[in-house]
């Protein structure tokens, strides 16, 4: 009996033993321990990813095979009035062009009287004017002119209505031409008579 109290005794001071022995163990580990890193307030610790970012997509440029037609574009209209020492200078310039032409819009009576040479005589009083001028070439250039340069400035307002290229208006007609010094050409007698007698037969008869 003595000795299987003993027994049991033993026993108990081996299970008191491993007790302490497993907490002073835990406690060993607990105070070795890493403390986790702590992260400072409000910001939001960042987790690494084992993921490898991809470089973003180019989309592919698409080249358009057609190929484009280029725009017709209408040459630049010229219209404009000058003095007569600027027409002067411009015939100059052409008196060997044959794309150069100058009208005198005065009637065939003033015409008569004098013109500039090589000038051409298209009555702007004529009913007729505006279907005449739509006759000539548009793409040539013309200098125009009457007696004080308000009949050529209503037909240079014609002409580009009527889509011409280049023209040009003499201020003050051939009135400024002859103040300014410059030459004209007379009719010679005969062409005086048959201007006149033309003109003379194409009023009406009530008229005379």
């Amino acid at each position: 009996m003595f000795k299987m109290s003993l027994k049991i005794l033993a026993m108990l001071v081996l299970l008191v033993s491993l007790v302490i022995c497993v907490a002073l163990i835990g406690c060993v580990g607990t105070e070795t321990a890493t403390p986790p890193s702590e992260t400072p307030s409000g910001e939001i610790p960042a987790y690494a990813s084992n993921e490898t970012e991809k470089p973003s997509q180019e989309l592919p440029t698409y080249t358009d095979n057609k190929t484009e037609t280029p725009t017709q574009q209408t040459p630049t209209q010229i219209i404009e009035d000058i003095t007569p020492q600027e027409a002067f200078t411009l015939i100059k310039e052409n008196q060997d062009n044959p794309d150069f032409v100058i009208i005198d819009v005065r009637t065939p009576e003033e015409f008569a009287d004098g013109y500039i040479e090589n000038a051409i005589n298209t009555d702007f009083r004529s009913e007729s004017f505006r279907d005449e001028l739509n006759k000539l070439d548009k793409n040539k250039t013309y200098l125009i002119y009457c007696r004080s340069g308000v009949r050529s400035g209503n037909a240079l307002d014609i002409m580009a209505e009527l889509n011409f290229r280049e023209v040009y208006n003499v201020l003050g007609g051939i009135t400024a031409w002859k103040a300014e010094g410059l030459e004209l050409k007379t009719a010679e007698p005969k062409l005086k008579e048959d201007v006149l007698k033309w003109k003379e037969e194409e009023i009406p008869t009530q008229m005379k």
